[in-house]
């Protein structure tokens, strides 16, 4: 792997700067707002075709037409697309035509009250995982047709807070703990990308997940309480405090920068490939996060959910 010169305090900005897209075309979900937002303006600023995918169309195309007067590239679109739906990734994954080069992730809710679906599955672990692990199976024929193709998942460092609960994801038979359902919701989308770039690495596709850092002012944090006035920047002592311009850099480097070549079923931080978790430090990738084991029981766990990829 080529060394990387970027850090906790890089900017999307900082990392686009000299790559080329022109010619590829990229999907964001949750492009309507923070680090999907500012993902999807650094790739549209490099020539890329995107699609910024949200739940609310309206939205999705205000957004589509800022990012196109901004960077000066057309071909900026709205779309939507609820990834608690499985209609509605049915029907955006059926209305894509041609190759895809780059899917990102992104969107996500956080420590949210308990909810779940009309399938039955619980709010966070559908939207976070179920929904992105759907669509992107869904769009792998176009990734595929692409050759060279990146997925990018954004997960977190909350994913250090527990594993999948394989025997009971939806708390069906223990009480609802919501940040236990998000640290297994983030888990489940680092498994992913173990799982997914080792079955999608014939087809010239790279999978990663990534921890952006701290972001506040997204409307991730809507459900938690003011946030701690505590400011760590380089992320030594803790999670990496983070302005979106920041947070969007490690989405960014894994979705476009040729530095990162060649590398898939990989978690990243900070735009390197993170350490191992150390307990008391809020940084690092757990062992149960990157055990294939694991990633392989989640595939088969999700295709059995979600009825997709069987």
């Amino acid at each position: 792997m080529n060394q990387i010169p970027f850090g906790p305090q890089s900017t999307a900005t900082e990392v686009i700067a000299g790559v080329d897209l022109t010619g590829r075309r990229a999907i964001v979900t949750g492009a309507a707002g923070g680090l999907g937002r500012e993902t999807a303006r650094a790739l549209a600023s490099a020539g890329a075709e995107v699609t910024l995918a949200a739940r609310r169309l309206e939205a999705a195309n205000t957004v589509a037409r800022e990012i196109a007067a901004e960077t000066d590239n057309p071909l900026v679109h709205g779309a939507q697309l609820d990834l608690a739906d499985p209609a509605s990734i049915t029907r955006f994954a059926e209305n894509w035509s041609g190759p895809l080069h780059i899917l990102v992730n992104n969107a996500g809710i956080m420590a949210t009250p308990e909810q779940h679906t009309p399938e039955g599955r619980e709010m966070q672990f559908a939207t976070n995982h179920l929904g992105h692990f759907a669509l992107a199976v869904r769009l792998h024929h176009a990734l595929a047709a692409a050759g060279d193709a990146r997925v990018v998942v954004v997960s977190s460092v909350g994913h250090v807070n527990g594993p999948v609960r394989f025997d009971d994801p939806d708390f069906t038979t223990e009480p609802y703990e919501p940040w236990l359902a998000y640290a297994q919701s983030k888990t489940a989308n680092v498994l992913f990308a173990v799982e997914a770039g080792q079955r999608w690495a014939a087809d010239g596709i790279a999978v990663n997940a990534l921890n952006p850092g701290r972001i506040w002012g997204t409307n991730l944090g809507r459900h938690i309480e003011t946030p701690p006035t505590s400011f760590d920047p380089t992320g030594k002592t803790g999670v990496t405090e983070k302005s979106i311009e920041q947070g969007a850099a490690t989405s960014v480097l894994l979705a476009a920068s040729p530095l990162v070549e060649g590398i898939t079923g990989t978690y990243f931080e900070d735009c390197q490939v993170a350490e191992p978790y150390v307990p008391g430090v809020r940084r690092g990738v757990a062992d149960y996060a990157v055990d294939p084991d694991n990633a392989r029981r989640l595939w088969d766990l999700s295709v059995e959910l979600t009825g997709v990829g069987a």
